[in-house]
């Protein structure tokens, strides 16, 4: 805990700087929900598939769940998503005809959730 995937569109291989918004996000995340930051753990996946609208401007896509034990309130969680999608755009570089659409959730883990 906290379990954070970052899921962006394939065409933001070469604009996006993934390590470097997850070793960013991962302070962010401590701050604001007391977690330790060894306990941060963030999957960055490609996406090569997606649509968007009707499917036919030219868009891509930035997705960050955050994952938390239950506990934080809902003030705390909308915080957290606000920070996290700001954070996407420090760490994208423009690319020419595309617009971004970047999102962030956060949740609570399932009650079931264990490390081991």
């Amino acid at each position: 805990m906290p379990q954070i995937t970052v899921d962006y569109s394939a065409d933001l291989r070469d604009a996006f700087d993934r390590r470097g918004y997850a070793t960013a996000l991962h302070p962010v995340v401590v701050a604001a929900v007391a977690a330790r930051p060894e306990a941060c753990k963030t999957r960055i996946r490609p996406v090569e598939e997606y649509a968007v609208g009707d499917g036919t401007g030219r868009d891509a896509v930035v997705h960050v769940e955050i994952a938390l034990a239950a506990g934080r309130t809902g003030e705390a969680k909308d915080r957290l998503a606000r920070a996290a999608a700001a954070l996407v755009r420090e760490h994208l570089a423009p690319v020419d005809g595309l617009t971004v659409h970047v999102s962030a959730e956060v949740r609570d883990l399932a009650p079931a959730y264990r490390t081991a």
